[in-house]
């Protein structure tokens, strides 16, 4: 994993589907699940989507909260 990946989850817009336009960081668990299910996109998006997937099934999500550029504003 390159470090500078988890700054990605928090800047970075998902770019197609149901959820186009969130943040990677604030994709639903269950999106991320249906991923891990039926497989991530090849490419730099699909390896975000993976680790995005693995932050959230272990319970990470608040580690991601200090790289956020608004830095707090509360979302899960």
């Amino acid at each position: 994993m390159n470090p500078d990946d988890l700054q990605r989850l928090t800047t970075l817009p998902m770019p197609f589907g149901k959820h186009k336009g969130t943040l990677i960081a604030d994709l639903p668990g269950n999106y991320l699940a249906w991923f891990a299910r039926e497989g991530f996109p090849k490419g730099e998006i699909g390896r975000l989507l993976a680790l995005m997937h693995e932050i959230d099934h272990n319970g990470l999500r608040p580690l991601l909260q200090p790289l956020r550029p608004d830095r707090g504003s509360g979302r899960p």
